[in-house]
């Protein structure tokens, strides 16, 4: 998203992004029932792909964050804590189809 959207300033296009994000993380978190696997399978990207990106972007203006840290700042809790509560079997109908349309890079 580099690209400046007509009519805003960078501030606003930069706000409105945050905004949208945040939007998108709060929905997630409330969307415990929505499997990282089931986003991978439709959408291609999942909760840690998002936590990957933020730590990416983070690291790029020179601000050191963990993994464990990127990942609570998406999750809400700490990845474990998530796992326990809310994450399920994959049945080898998911985890084949996953398999097979994995991104490279995970």
């Amino acid at each position: 998203m580099d690209k400046l959207t007509p009519g805003l300033t960078p501030e606003q296009q930069r706000d409105f992004e945050a905004a949208a994000f945040r939007r998108l993380v709060g929905h997630l978190r409330e969307r415990t029932d929505v499997q990282n696997i089931d986003l991978m399978n439709l959408a291609g990207f999942c909760r840690n792909c998002l936590s990957n990106w933020y730590r990416e972007a983070a690291e790029a203006e020179g601000v050191a964050l963990s993994k464990d840290e990127s990942r609570e700042i998406v999750y809400g809790m700490p990845y474990a804590e998530w796992q326990a509560l809310h994450q399920t079997e994959t049945s080898p109908e998911k985890q084949a189809a996953f398999e097979a349309n994995r991104p490279k890079d995970h």
